[in-house]
């Protein structure tokens, strides 16, 4: 199980539900972050993502709310999981 103070850069992801609905499906992997976005790399170039009210599944199916990851990563890190 992905804890919600990991690091995500590197990671394979795909926006699973989203208030803007042109977003899900979306898939690749995380380039950058930041406090309210992700940037991931698709197969039609990279796209910066909101992390709030987006759904975001990870390689192992886990899938987590944004909400809860809406912060800073350096931040998010320091975390006790």
């Amino acid at each position: 199980m992905m804890a919600l103070n990991s690091e995500f850069i590197g990671l394979h992801t795909e926006v699973v539900d989203s208030k803007n609905k042109s977003l899900v499906g979306l898939n690749g992997t995380i380039i950058f972050e930041t406090q309210q976005t992700f940037t991931i790399n698709t197969n039609h170039g990279s796209k910066t993502i909101p992390k709030q009210q987006t759904f975001w599944k990870f390689a192992n199916d886990q899938v987590i709310n944004g909400n809860l990851i809406a912060k800073r990563p350096e931040d998010r890190i320091k975390v006790k999981a």
